[in-house]
């Protein structure tokens, strides 16, 4: 099999079954595992798919710098954003990550709404200024340029004296067994500390994040109380996240 008709069969494979598995592949098409493990190198390299131990998953789409992602599943992001705000009370204390669906949270949050927003966001703590009765804490620190937020030791210092009712957390992947991941270091320690400091952490998943895996692990799905997706995203694709006790939010377009 040429090499190019053999990555195709494996990116193929990927999309049917959510999973590669080295060795058995190697055994379906009669190659070494070191063929495979090249070729899944080299997919990796390209983006294509993300190199887990014993083989590959796919990869997120969700991995662009802020502007990218601003146009990204933009429909999807509005909805979830609306459902999102719709579940914040009065008096309570939220916390927003970075992110372009938490700008939507921000955006479509009731003029009426009493409540404290804690971010390490600049660009959420921007959408709220206007707000009348949103109070907004920023969290400082390093600013990481790529996702406009704010990270390192100051910032997980202060992330610790808080104790919020919901974080609503923004993920670049969000699969079964990888759990909760995203592209940097050390947004991974920001995303763990706040929701470390909330009573239940929600999860933003537009489409493309499902299923997919990014390098750095922020938690398991033990530490996700929720989710919000579109309720275009189909009952076979929720059902890993279903049988784990998740509590799923079906965002629905009006």
């Amino acid at each position: 099999m040429l090499t190019s008709h053999r990555r195709k069969h494996i990116l193929d494979t990927l999309r049917k079954t959510g999973a590669i598995i080295a060795k058995d592949l190697s055994a379906e098409l009669n190659i070494s595992e070191d063929t495979i493990r090249r070729d899944l190198r080299e997919l990796a390299a390209e983006g294509l798919l993300q190199r887990v131990h014993g083989g590959a998953m796919p990869s997120s789409p969700a991995m662009g710098n802020f502007a990218a992602r601003l146009n990204v599943a933009t429909d999807e992001k509005k909805i979830i954003g609306r459902a999102a705000a719709a579940m914040i009370r009065r008096g309570q204390v939220v916390i927003l990550d970075g992110g372009t669906t938490a700008v939507q949270i921000a955006r479509h949050l009731p003029s009426e709404l009493r409540a404290t927003v804690v971010t390490h966001s600049p660009t959420i703590a921007v959408e709220l200024v206007e707000h009348p009765t949103v109070e907004v804490i920023l969290i400082g620190g390093k600013l990481f340029k790529h996702s406009v937020v704010a990270v390192g030791a100051p910032a997980i210092e202060n992330i610790s004296k808080i104790r919020a009712d919901t974080y609503f957390m923004g993920v670049t992947g969000i699969q079964a067994e990888a759990g909760l991941t995203t592209g940097d270091f050390e947004e991974a320690h920001v995303k763990r500390a706040l929701s470390a400091s909330a009573a239940e952490t929600i999860v933003l998943a537009s489409s493309e994040k499902l299923n997919a895996v990014s390098p750095y692990v922020i938690a398991p799905l033990s530490a996700v109380t929720g989710m919000i997706v579109s309720d275009q995203v189909k009952s076979k694709t929720l059902a890993p996240f279903s049988r784990l006790g998740i509590t799923i939010t079906r965002a629905q377009r009006k």
